[in-house]
């Protein structure tokens, strides 16, 4: 090998390691924006910096009560969505107190009540620690969750622990303060793209039926001998008015609630509901800007990918899911993708259709769809369409 080619393989392994890295960086960035993933981050922390057997979070559903959804560790779902209020078991102490408590061997101590003893020896748990999750709320701090490190024994955290523990809380509770902002930015981005669309609408089609709308009236007032094309007229008039008010109800059903918007802002809503729903990560990317659709066509796909996220919540125990939306082959494609064991169900009832009818579907519009079984086990959902001729 000359010096050149020496000097060529040094810059790309440079290069690729500095790749690496920023797509860790990228990696951690996402997590923090995402409250999900932030949260299921915190319990895998816990575990790690902590080394306990399991490290869960409750999140505060509403003052003074706390539900754990986001566990790492864990070898049953004994403690999977219980409700913790205020001033019961150990995370109710916490939220009563404000501050850390941990018990040697929970089914056995005094210092907390024991409404939970079912759920937390179904879990195999002796020892546990809890500590508050602080995060901004208005122009206070306020509690908004509970971080837990657990072991399957009885056994004693000290201060060491505490403060770890103390420290994994406090990088959540940044971590859900910069969610939250991310999540009403997009919002914000949502309401602005209802905006756009609505006056556009006004602009161009409101535009088009008003002038339609003078012509008409015109060429009525100037052909009133004429009877046959009068009543022509009016008919075309009467068309032209009920044009008009759908267009206007339209425009208000835009402004209040939930109408059909652009294909990645919708396609992101549905990731963002599934998210809420399960509790598992879904991102949505878009890969490249993809060519415009017509309405037919627009609601196939994003049909495509609600029934791929229906099918992940039914049957695959997916860890995460994450939604592509692409142009392909001169069209559009949306992929689904999960990490999970289950196998697709041709016939789950989802929007109406299981995937052999969104398959039926997509073909009459010259599209496809399928599933396949991935290699490294979950599954992967494509649908396909071609831009309108």
């Amino acid at each position: 090998m000359t010096a050149r080619e020496h000097v060529a393989s040094d810059r790309a392994a440079e290069l690729s390691a500095t790749l690496d890295g920023l797509l860790r960086e990228r990696e951690s960035l996402l997590a923090t924006l995402d409250r999900v993933v932030a949260l299921h981050g915190t319990a895998r922390l816990i575990r790690e910096s902590i080394g306990v057997h399991s490290g869960f979070v409750g999140e505060l559903d509403k003052p003074g009560e706390a539900v754990i959804r986001w566990m790492s560790g864990n070898r049953t779902d004994a403690l999977q969505n219980l409700v913790v209020p205020v001033g019961q078991g150990i995370g109710g102490r916490v939220l009563a107190l404000g501050k850390p408590v941990r018990v040697n061997d929970y089914v056995s101590s005094t210092a907390i009540t024991h409404q939970f003893d079912a759920q937390v020896r179904g879990e195999g748990i002796g020892a546990m620690l809890a500590v508050p999750i602080f995060s901004r709320v208005g122009d206070r701090t306020e509690t908004v969750a509970i971080a837990y490190a657990a072991m399957r024994e009885a056994a004693e955290f000290g201060d060491d622990a505490v403060h770890t523990l103390e420290l994994v809380a406090q990088q959540a509770g940044t971590a859900l303060e910069l969610a939250k902002i991310a999540e009403s930015k997009r919002e914000n981005a949502v309401s602005a793209e209802r905006q756009r669309m609505q006056s556009a609408l006004h602009d161009s089609v409101g535009a088009l039926l008003f002038s339609i709308g003078v012509q008409v009236r015109n060429l009525h007032e100037d052909i009133q001998d004429n009877p046959v094309l009068a009543s022509r007229l009016r008919r075309l008039e009467g068309d032209v008015s009920a044009a008009s008010s759908a267009l206007r109800e339209s425009l208000l059903a835009l402004s209040e609630s939930s109408p059909e918007r652009a294909l990645p802002v919708e396609l992101a809503e549905h990731c963002r509901s599934f998210e809420a729903r399960c509790g598992v990560p879904a991102r949505f990317v878009q890969l490249a800007p993809v060519p415009p659709l017509d309405a037919e066509r627009t609601a196939l796909l994003i049909s495509a990918v609600r029934e791929g996220l229906l099918n992940v919540e039914k049957h695959a125990r997916a860890l995460s899911v994450v939604v592509s939306l692409l142009p392909s082959d001169g069209g559009v494609q949306v992929v689904v993708a999960d990490d999970g064991t289950g196998e697709p169900s041709l016939e789950a009832p989802g929007t109406g259709m299981g995937l052999r009818g969104l398959a039926e579907r997509a073909a009459r519009l010259g599209g496809r769809v399928s599933v396949v079984r991935d290699e490294d086990d979950g599954c992967t959902l494509r649908a396909w369409v071609g831009r309108p001729s």
